[in-house]
């Protein structure tokens, strides 16, 4: 069974950097079949695509990394292989980027999340 879980402070202060990692069971983050994914949704507004690190370099034609344009500059995800994770950092936050944020994991050529992780609330105290 595959499990994703997000850890990290539920709390960060403006202007520092934000960090959560997403914990992975069941399937290896090497796995060239998947992308792995940070979302979040703020309160009253739509899920955002925050970006991904490929499983493998070799089938994605975006490569390792892909980011959304929005947020590209204070993005930054990698991942760990020896410990099955990823991580999200999103540095110089502002209030408004509290959010639910969730880990998940998309097929190549497809758009439906197959793995999702609960969420995590971060809320960014100004």
């Amino acid at each position: 069974q595959v499990q994703l879980q997000e850890s990290g402070p539920g709390l960060v202060k403006a202007s520092q950097t934000l960090s959560l990692t997403c914990a992975v069971v069941g399937v290896s983050i090497t796995n060239p079949d998947y992308t792995w994914n940070w979302i979040r949704q703020s309160p009253g507004k739509e899920v955002k695509w925050i970006g991904y690190v490929a499983g493998s370099t070799t089938l994605t034609t975006s490569g390792t990394y892909a980011y959304n344009p929005t947020l590209r500059s204070r993005t930054s995800i990698s991942k760990d292989t020896s410990k099955n994770h990823f991580t999200l950092q999103l540095s110089n936050v502002t209030p408004e980027d509290t959010a639910m944020y969730t880990c998940a994991a998309r097929k190549l050529g497809h758009d439906a999340w197959v793995y999702k992780g609960q969420g995590i609330q971060v809320t960014v105290a100004s």
